[in-house]
């Protein structure tokens, strides 16, 4: 139940960062993800990472948080961020990072240009997405829900 709640809460996210709700809208296969910063303009907009958000979760690296949102403790913090980092270079990192800080992927599930799994550790669960963003030459949008578990 409470994966399902993170889940809706990433998947809710998403459809807040792009102009339409359709995941495919622009028939290229791809997520939409109009409504994303681009990395060259993200900090300007960057936000500290809120006190709540486990401080080991290893965010890919150069991502810029441009927005955080502590949804209380059913929903937990939902952060979004950017990184110039290639999409599939931030994939390995993720899957061989996560493991390295003590973080657990679980059904995951990997597309050419998104990819998203649920994760687990000894005192937080969550979620994270990533999708590349073609209008941004290349760059990688990051979401990453997190909660404390009870």
């Amino acid at each position: 139940m409470r994966y399902l709640a993170l889940a809706t809460t990433l998947l809710a996210l998403a459809a807040c960062s792009s102009s339409g709700g359709d995941p495919d809208a622009n028939g290229s296969g791809r997520a939409d993800v109009s409504g994303a910063v681009c990395a060259k303009d993200a900090a300007t907009k960057k936000v500290d990472l809120p006190a709540g958000f486990p401080s080991g979760f290893p965010l890919p690296s150069g991502t810029i948080v441009y927005k955080a949102d502590d949804r209380g403790a059913d929903e937990g913090i939902v952060v979004t961020g950017v990184t110039s980092t290639p999409f599939k270079t931030v994939l390995k990192s993720l899957q061989s990072e996560l493991p390295a800080k003590g973080f657990r992927a679980d059904n995951g599930e990997v597309e050419p240009h998104d990819a998203e799994s649920d994760w687990a550790s000894s005192e937080f669960e969550g979620r994270w997405a990533i999708r590349e963003i073609p209008q941004c030459d290349g760059d990688t949008l990051v979401n990453v829900v997190a909660r404390a578990t009870s």
